[in-house]
Formats: structure tokens, C-alpha cells, sequence
């Protein structure tokens, strides 16, 4: 090799450093790809995508390809720039060639490609997969020594080589990457996915609309009041009981006794035979899977019951949509809380409002994993029902009860101060 001019060494020594940052940038790029996005595109027929996949599939075999390769040629990159320097400058060039070489393999061969790839890692991969596999096929039976000999270390450290860490998400890590601000995800939309994934720690006990609110037909009543309540009635399914909601006797849909109802010829009776069977849910019932069972069943709505079979709300199949996607009719505005702005920035809610909706049409943190309702909360926190106006204060939130009766606060007035430690619920005079 001292026989050879320095142009062609110069020329090859240029060419390995170009080999170096192949597979230094193969590297990089193979293992920052989104494995998702792999997937989606090798099921999809993408060329690169399929043969990064098989790559993939034995990363052990690609790493020793690369690791072969990257070593084979900085070793003989080295020896080269040794050969060249000593032609240049005598013996001193050896300690030139040393430097010159670390520093032209760090930044060519190293940092710059490997920053590329992780910055642009599908532009890399999938056509750098291509010489990649025959290099694989060319390597194949001293990969496979190396490999062997490799795997039987890792055996007497006590790992397993054959073990692979499963690569699928957990619904937290799922949110997290749904809940990441991006540009591809519509927000509505993310706001769909994140509402699927919190139906399972949502039951139907937080959405149902409680008893004293449901509107039902009561079979006590005489049939004209009937008949003049089906008729100015909103919505699609009442509920059908006798005196009381606990003694529900079946569900009733519009559609069933319009006829009926168009030519004055509904009885209580016929009222009745177009009921069908009342479907009764437990209460804790998480909603994801209150879901599949309106689906299994072929129910529209369901009679919400407590561990004593009393009637306490109905839940439907709207409401659990709605979770999803959102308000889409103005049926949610009859059970929504009463939430009224006042010009000291104060709010005025109704002490039926559900905690669950003032936090989220406020983004506030009031606790909810306890009552329901904005009443029970300062009942609990009191311990008591009050009779006169009372304040207290509950983490950063400030309540004032404004009026309430002999069972339950009616109305409060709310505020947030300034953010501090959270203190346990305090009860305060009025006066201050």
C-alpha cells in the first residue's frame, strides 16, 4: 500500500467515511421510527416499510450487520489514514492522521449523519433498507457466530436474548400520546378518542338523569292528562309507572302510538301493549360497558337502580354518546347545571348541578370522586344541611350557600381564589 499514489488512498479514505455514515445513519433512523406508523404503512404495501419490518423482526441480526460493517470499515479507515499520513509527513504523521481521522469520523461519520436520521428517520430508513438486507444475506454466517456467542453471554449475566419487551400502549399511555398537541388530529376529534378511553372510569351514575328530574307517565293519572302530555312531550322514550318510579311497568316510544294518538283512540290499556319490558342498570355500571350492553340488548335506555333495586335516574344511549362526542341537542340544556355569571365575576349554580359538568364547563377540579351533585359535596364537607347562609371553602374554591330548604341547597354562589396549599374543608360565618 506505500506504493500507491495518495489520490486513490485520499479517494478511498473519502468512500469509507461515507460507509461510516451509512451505518451509523441505518442505525439511528431503524430505531427512532414510530412503530405505529411502521405498521400502518407495511399493512398499507409500502415497499420500505415492509422490509424495515422483517429488519426489525430480528434486531439482533441488524445490529450485528451494522455493528460489522461500521467496525470494518473504521478500522480499515484508520489503517488507510495511518498509510496516507505517513506518506505526507513521515513519522509525525501519525499523530496528524490520529486526530484528523477522530474528528472527520465524529462529524461525518457520527454526529451529523445520526442527526440527520433521528430528524428525518423515514427518509433514511426505507432506502438504506435496501442495501441493508443484502448486506444481512452477506454477513449471514459470521452474524450468526457473533450472535451465538453474543446470546451466550447474556445468558450467563441471566437475560434472556429470546425476551422481548411488548411494544403495545396501556390506555394512560394511549391518552397521553391522543392528548400530545399536534397538527394531523383535528381537536374535536381528539376530544372523541379522549372521551372513549374515559368511559371506563366514568359509571352511569354520573350521567343518569336523576329521578326528581325524569319525566315519565304516571298511570294514576286520568287518560286526557295522559294523552296531553304525550302530545307536548320532547322526548322519544318515557318512562311508564304507577303512582310511583319505583314501580316502573315499561318504556314507551313515540313512534309506537302515534297512530293511536292521531285519531283520539289511546287507552291505558293500548298504552300499555306498546310498552316494552323495562331494562334496569346498576348503577356503578362503567359506562364502556353499559355501551356494548345497549348494543347486545337492542336498548335505547335504560332504569338505573341502587343495590336496593330503588329506582334512582334513566340513563340512555344519547347520554353515553354524548360523553364521546359532546352535546349534539339541546335535550342535554334540561339537565345541565344552571351555572349564571354575575358581574363581580362570581357564578350562581344550582345546588342539583352535577360536579362533573361544572368542572368541565368551567375546567375547574372540584372533587367528584364522592357525591354527585354540588349539594352533596357541601353537605358531606358540613356534615350537616344548613339552614342559614353559610361560606366555606373546599381546595381554591370558595362557596357561599345562598338559599336552601329543609332536605337540600338550592343555590350557591362560587368563586376561585388565588391558588394555595388545599386545606381540608372548613366551614366560615357568613359574616366573613
Amino acid at each position: 500500500m506505500d506504493n500507491v499514489p495518495p489520490g486513490y488512498l485520499f479517494g478511498l479514505l473519502l468512500f469509507l467515511l461515507a460507509c461510516s455514515a451509512f451505518f451509523s445513519s441505518s442505525e439511528t433512523s431503524l430505531l427512532s421510527l414510530n412503530r405505529y406508523r411502521l405498521r400502518h404503512l407495511a399493512k398499507n404495501g409500502h415497499r420500505g416499510a415492509k422490509r424495515v419490518s422483517t429488519l426489525l423482526s430480528r434486531p439482533d441480526r441488524l445490529l450485528g450487520t451494522i455493528l460489522i460493517g461500521n467496525n470494518f470499515v473504521n478500522i480499515l479507515a484508520s489503517s488507510i489514514a495511518t498509510v496516507l499520513a505517513i506518506q505526507l509527513w513521515g513519522e509525525a504523521g501519525i499523530a496528524i492522521a490520529t486526530i484528523g481521522l477522530t474528528l472527520a469520523l465524529l462529524i461525518f461519520g457520527e454526529i451529523t449523519p445520526k442527526t440527520l436520521a433521528a430528524l428525518r428517520p423515514e427518509t433514511v430508513a426505507y432506502p438504506f433498507s435496501l442495501p441493508l438486507m443484502l448486506l444481512l444475506k452477506l454477513f449471514y454466517p459470521l452474524v450468526i457466530v457473533l450472535n451465538w456467542i453474543s446470546n451466550g453471554l447474556l445468558k450467563l449475566l441471566g437475560v434472556d436474548p429470546a425476551s422481548k419487551t411488548s411494544d403495545s400502549l396501556t390506555t394512560e399511555e394511549l391518552r397521553s400520546v391522543v392528548g400530545e398537541p399536534g397538527h394531523e388530529l383535528p381537536k374535536n376529534r381528539q376530544d372523541m378518542l379522549l372521551g372513549i378511553l374515559d368511559l371506563e372510569k366514568v359509571t352511569v351514575d354520573d350521567i343518569m338523569i336523576p329521578r326528581n328530574e325524569v319525566t315519565g307517565i304516571n298511570l294514576v293519572d286520568d287518560i286526557e292528562t295522559i294523552i296531553s302530555q304525550l302530545r307536548t312531550t320532547p322526548h322519544t322514550r318515557l318512562p311508564v309507572f304507577r303512582n310511583d318510579i319505583n314501580q316502573v311497568e315499561g318504556v314507551v316510544h313515540m313512534r309506537q302510538i302515534a297512530r293511536l294518538l292521531t285519531h283520539n283512540q289511546l287507552t291505558k290499556d293500548s298504552l300499555l301493549e306498546a310498552c316494552s319490558e323495562p331494562y334496569f342498570i346498576p348503577e356503578n355500571t362503567p359506562l364502556s360497558t353499559q355501551l356494548i350492553n345497549f348494543q347486545k340488548h337492542k336498548h335505547r335506555i335504560g332504569i338505573v337502580v341502587d343495590e336496593y333495586g330503588d329506582v334512582i335516574g334513566i340513563v340512555s344511549l344519547e347520554d353515553i354518546l354524548e360523553e364521546i362526542v359532546g352535546d349534539f341537542s339541546n335535550q342535554s340544556a334540561l339537565r345541565s347545571p344552571d351555572i349564571h355569571p354575575q358581574e363581580d365575576g362570581t357564578l350562581v349554580i344550582d345546588g342539583a348541578a352535577y360536579i362533573r359538568e361544572v368542572n368541565k364547563s368551567l375546567d375547574w377540579h372540584l372533587p367528584c370522586d364522592g357525591p354527585k351533585t354540588l349539594n352533596g359535596l357541601i353537605t358531606e364537607a358540613l356534615e350537616t344541611i344548613p339552614d342559614s347562609a353559610v361560606c366555606l371553602k373546599i381546595g381554591p374554591y370558595r362557596l357561599e350557600i345562598l338559599q336552601s330548604s329543609e332536605n337540600r341547597v338550592k343555590s350557591v354562589r362560587v368563586w376561585q381564589s388565588a391558588p394555595k396549599e388545599q386545606p381540608e374543608p372548613e366551614q366560615e360565618s357568613a359574616a366573613d
